[in-house]
């Protein structure tokens, strides 16, 4: 059997859409014949964490682990949030009034800690891997970011190895110096082009490069990136034959599943919805709004604003397999991407989850971007940014509705498939 080694930071108990994509190839890749070691720190600072994903280890995946010492506990310490409080991905807000030393934070995190707070694990993986790797040798090396960290760890393995290196993959779920929150890291100068040039070795060095949408490939290829490759993210057919079909929510239910930040604030949408829950009593019976993750404090302000705070069920964090649950029982699911300059390239997780859901899809965002296209195959409706007429989607009967497209081509095995065959 071939031998493969992930580096990734996000892995059980880590919850959430970043442990997702690795933690279903690594559940299907034995199924195609290789051995899996999966190497990942010991005790990580995760937004939020979810036991219920242990179930999709195969009990043949080698696990290794090492200690990481994350500057966390002081930023915790200097922003005077409590040791056992979760550190909130994305620069989502919480608090009306967020402290001075938060911004001063985050010119810390943006200008000292490059590529981000993880790189202190970068030098002891190193020296652990590289031991590892001389009595345990792999094929390939796949490297998962963000945290970006974990590409620096397999590209100083890939030097220090030289010609006995393995083949060495290196996987983007998300952009590193386009990402939507990189314009709020207070960089300077210096600190913004030692990223660029970071990320611009990575891309170089490593053998092969995979991303999870068109876009970002051509981005990453303009900087550079060679024999690169698009492998979307998906969902688990088993994750939906495991959880009985929900029954359908009585109410006019419209569920956001996921972190809700304040450049994912669909405010046309909240005032059509508000316009209508004043001016039709039956509409206003009816409707129901599930935010189902972090919401900042910018959106919640805009709802209670719009005067539809009675509308709203907010749940701040739900295991993996209630959040199938929802998405099934919800009359409509909302996907927003972030109004910012990458919107075109965003391409998020749950949309895979949404299409196998099989409810019908509203989505907010730029009508020529990845998910639009993908959604465009018959599994919802997209709206731009600044539409503010949804009347012709709230018309639909949502009892009844069925999506006329196929989602099996996005199953993580069949994905799976696809990876095995850049091996």
């Amino acid at each position: 059997m071939k031998r493969i080694l992930i580096i990734t930071y996000y892995w059980p108990p880590s919850g959430g859409a970043g442990v997702q994509r690795w933690l279903k190839f690594v559940k299907y890749l034995s199924e195609f014949g290789y051995e899996v070691v999966v190497y990942t720190p010991e005790e990580g600072e995760f937004p939020s964490e979810d036991k219920s994903l242990f179930k999709d280890i195969p009990s043949n995946v080698e696990i290794l682990k090492t200690p990481i010492w994350e500057p966390y506990d002081l930023y915790k310490k200097f922003v005077g949030q409590k040791k056992t409080e979760k550190v909130n991905a994305g620069f989502i807000q919480e608090s009306k009034k967020p402290k001075k030393s938060q911004g001063l934070s985050v010119w810390v995190r943006g200008n000292l800690f490059i590529p981000d707070a993880r790189k202190f694990w970068i030098k002891p993986s190193v020296k652990y891997l590289t031991n590892y790797l001389k009595n345990n040798p792999v094929d390939t090396v796949i490297s998962s970011g963000p945290p970006h960290s974990m590409h620096m760890i397999a590209l100083s393995l890939k030097n220090k190895l030289k010609t006995h290196a393995p083949k060495w993959i290196a996987d983007f779920r998300d952009p590193w110096t386009n990402i939507d929150y990189y314009k709020d890291l207070k960089l300077s100068t210096w600190a913004d082009n030692k990223h660029k040039r970071l990320e611009k070795k990575v891309l170089a060095k490593a053998d092969q490069v995979i991303t999870v949408g068109k876009t970002l490939t051509k981005e990453l290829e303009s900087l550079g990136a060679k024999n690169i490759s698009t492998i979307t993210n998906g969902y688990d057919a088993e994750d939906f034959t495991a959880t009985p079909t929900a029954k359908l929510d009585e109410k006019l239910s419209i569920a956001h599943i996921g972190s809700m930040n304040k450049d994912r604030n669909p405010i046309h949408l909240w005032k059509y919805l508000s316009n209508r829950v004043k001016s039709e009593k039956n509409f206003a019976e009816q409707l129901e709004i599930k935010l189902i993750g972090k919401v900042d404090i910018a959106v919640l302000n805009t709802l209670e604003s719009l005067q539809l705070k009675p509308y709203i069920k907010h749940i701040n964090y739900l295991q993996h397999d209630q959040v199938i649950e929802e998405q099934q029982k919800s009359k409509i699911l909302l996907l927003v991407v972030n109004n910012t300059p990458n919107a075109k390239g965003i391409l998020t997780g749950k949309m895979f989850e949404y299409m196998a859901a099989k409810r019908p899809i509203l989505m907010i965002g730029p009508p020529d971007g990845d998910a639009a296209e993908i959604l465009s195959e018959g599994f919802g409706t997209c709206f731009d940014f600044e539409n503010m007429n949804f009347d012709s989607f709230f018309s639909q009967d949502f009892k009844v509705w069925k999506s006329s497209a196929n989602p099996e081509k996005y199953t993580r095995k069949v994905l799976t498939q696809k990876l095995v065959e850049l091996f």
